[in-house]
């Protein structure tokens, strides 16, 4: 089988993530932060080498403003749900993801929100005079995806950056695709608050992710999207200010947290740059040989530089959900097919509303498995 959906959820994951999900579930098992026995410290424990492993990979410098979350939809729904209320204004891309449209378009249509789409170049480019010209009319935030799930093409997030900090508008990234693949620095990148989830490029178990707050974000300025337990300050019926209880009620998924913390430090053991290279190697050789393929169509920009390991196709004179299925039945080849719950982005690459064929390649990725699902294109294709 070759396994190319890393792009929905990474697999297989290090032996290390499943050694310590199934380890918390023997031997731990207790709920962090409300008891003081041997084992509810040792829960916690975990959950705080969590935040500062992730703080360390995106250049956080206090682990408390690392708030996990179930995933990064709930992530960005925290924020644009607490930033952006009645008349308010909010500034963002044509590539965008439903876990940020949707949020959107529910604020647009029962509080009147503006949203100020930016356009985006055909091959999934910003238009970076386009993103300030829409930043100058002011918003209450302004949010962009580091890498689209669509077509792979990634954002200058720090020339993004510099436009909101000049113009004073919070920076909300969406790294889903790009967190553990890309080098980000939120301090550098001048990002104020990235939302992340951990089951694809973190490498952890599915049921995590969550947002990291840069140190000149005003956490004062966001209100909790949940309230109750903490397990702090519990002779209060208000919700605790202080970070991070302040945005975590409730039990939290510390099994998942055991197994993203090993993910982040398999991340961090290897280097960003080292599996970058990875796969800029094989999202090369991919575009190059689907490019050969008559017929085939590559989504995007063409340039592994430019790209996460993402490559998005279409066929010509073949359905993309028939070349997918094909592939699945008769090659072994697992990848994902459609929309990718992004409409909007297809519209602007012109794939809509019949969407891609998407290869989301990993770490784990072999230039074996590339050539392999290649000639297993030119098979479907020559089928046709």
């Amino acid at each position: 089988m070759i396994y190319l959906d890393n792009a929905a959820t990474s697999w297989p994951k290090p032996k290390s993530v499943v050694d310590a999900v199934s380890d918390f579930m023997k031997n731990v098992g207790a709920n962090p932060g409300r008891s003081g026995h041997r084992l509810s410290m040792e829960a916690e424990r975990i959950r705080l080498e969590t935040r500062e492993l992730i703080a360390k990979l995106f250049g956080g410098s206090d682990p408390f403003r690392v708030i996990f979350t179930l995933n990064v939809t709930e992530a960005i729904n925290l924020v644009i749900g607490g930033l952006v209320s009645k008349g308010g204004r909010v500034v963002t891309t044509s590539m965008e993801h439903n876990a940020v449209m949707r949020p959107l378009r529910h604020l647009e249509k029962t509080v009147g929100i503006e949203i100020a789409l930016v356009p985006v170049r055909v091959d999934g480019t910003i238009d970076i005079e386009a993103m300030e010209e829409a930043l100058g009319g002011g918003a209450d935030l302004a949010v962009v995806n580091h890498a689209s799930n669509v077509s792979g093409t990634i954002v200058n997030i720090a020339e993004v950056g510099r436009l909101t900090r000049k113009q004073g508008v919070p920076l909300l990234v969406d790294a889903a695709q790009s967190a553990g693949s890309l080098p980000i620095d939120i301090k550098e990148d001048m990002v104020d608050i990235l939302a992340f989830t951990g089951h694809k490029g973190l490498l952890g178990p599915t049921g995590t992710g969550g947002v990291v707050f840069g140190d000149d974000f005003d956490c004062e300025r966001l209100p909790p999207a949940v309230f109750g337990g903490t397990g702090s300050r519990s002779e209060m019926e208000y919700q605790p200010d202080f970070l991070p209880d302040k945005y975590e009620s409730g039990t939290a998924n510390v099994a998942g947290i055991a197994g993203l913390c090993e993910g982040v430090r398999w991340i961090l053991d290897r280097g960003v740059d080292e599996i970058r290279a990875h796969e800029v190697k094989i999202t090369g050789r991919m575009i190059e040989g689907l490019s050969k393929i008559d017929s085939v169509k590559v989504i995007g920009t063409g340039n592994a530089e430019l790209q996460t390991a993402t490559v998005s196709f279409v066929v010509d004179g073949i359905d993309v959900s028939e070349v997918a299925a094909s592939l699945c039945d008769d090659y072994d080849v697992m990848c994902r097919v459609g929309l990718h719950c992004a409409p909007r982005a297809h519209m602007t690459l012109g794939t809509f509303p019949e969407g891609t064929v998407r290869f989301g390649m990993g770490p784990f990725t072999t230039i074996e498995d590339v050539d392999s699902a290649l000639r297993a294109v030119g098979a479907v294709v020559d089928g046709k």
